[in-house]
């Protein structure tokens, strides 16, 4: 996929880019895989702001994806379709009798192409597969954390987790992180790489691009009044900790907020000694 990089015409495309939608082989959508989409803005279930600088944006509808397959399972590829809600894009299945599926387009996945699913599938590019059937060194995607719970991890646009090592009841899984990590053999995944991989390098251009995608702007601490945050206020700019913290007071940048019930028993290599040089 290419970035196509759109004409100065106004202050705010200058520099923009946006993405090539060249793969994508329809527009309108399967209706009966269409969910409708409330807007929380950030607003849990009690109506408290949890996820602050959210909402506004765009309306749209979420896709049904089948992060699992049943056994046995095989459908043809109709289209590569655009999804609102994701980076990556989605591949439209219809099965032989007649029903169709959402799922995660890996990457070189066309039209007219066969998926299937379970033991017995191809080692091929898109298949979904154990991961006691899958050899080592494969790239996949869309695993399972637990098996039988549909894929749960890496499913962002461009990624993909590589199968280095396997015993009587693991495989190690090195994730896109740099964490390696032991899942149960009885874990589903896809094969293959997904596709889109040039979305990060997207430059939004105008701010304006971030409002549609319903994010509001974001104000530094230090720039707020006291009463709204323990920066703010002060002669000058200076925030008058030693420690950053947030606006109800609890310390950031490298404070742990890991439960301690969290166990690491299936962490072989933590990503972040990646991050120690």
């Amino acid at each position: 996929m290419a970035i196509r990089k759109m004409k100065p015409t106004t202050p705010g495309q200058r520099g923009m880019t946006s993405q090539d939608f060249s793969e994508i082989t329809t527009k309108k959508p399967i209706k009966s895989l269409l969910k409708p989409m409330k807007r929380s803005s950030g607003r849990n279930h009690r109506g408290v702001i949890t996820s602050r600088r959210r909402g506004g944006g765009a309306k749209r509808h979420y896709r049904l994806v089948s992060f699992k397959l049943p056994e046995n399972f095989e459908a043809q590829v109709k289209e590569i379709e655009y999804d609102p809600n994701r980076s990556t894009r989605l591949a439209r299945l219809k099965t032989s009798e007649g029903s169709y599926h959402y799922i995660l387009a890996p990457k070189n996945l066309r039209q007219g192409q066969t998926v299937k699913a379970g033991s017995s599938a191809d080692i091929e590019n898109g298949h979904r597969l154990p991961l006691s059937k899958i050899p080592i060194g494969s790239l996949i995607h869309n695993l399972e954390l637990r098996p039988g719970r549909g894929g749960q991890i890496v499913r962002s646009a461009g990624l993909s987790a590589q199968i280095t090592a396997k015993d009587d009841k693991y495989a190690q899984v090195k994730l896109p992180s740099g964490e390696i990590r032991l899942f149960r053999l009885e874990a589903q995944a896809s094969l293959g790489v997904l596709g889109n991989e040039q979305h990060k390098n997207i430059k939004l251009g105008k701010a304006g691009r971030n409002r549609h995608k319903g994010r509001r702007p974001k104000v530094r601490g230090v720039a707020t009044n006291p009463s709204d945050h323990p920066h703010g206020g002060g002669e000058g700019k200076r925030k008058g900790y030693k420690t950053p913290v947030t606006p109800w007071g609890q310390p950031t940048l490298g404070y742990k907020t890991r439960p301690r019930r969290k166990s690491n028993r299936l962490i072989v290599r933590s990503r972040h000694l990646n991050k120690r040089k």
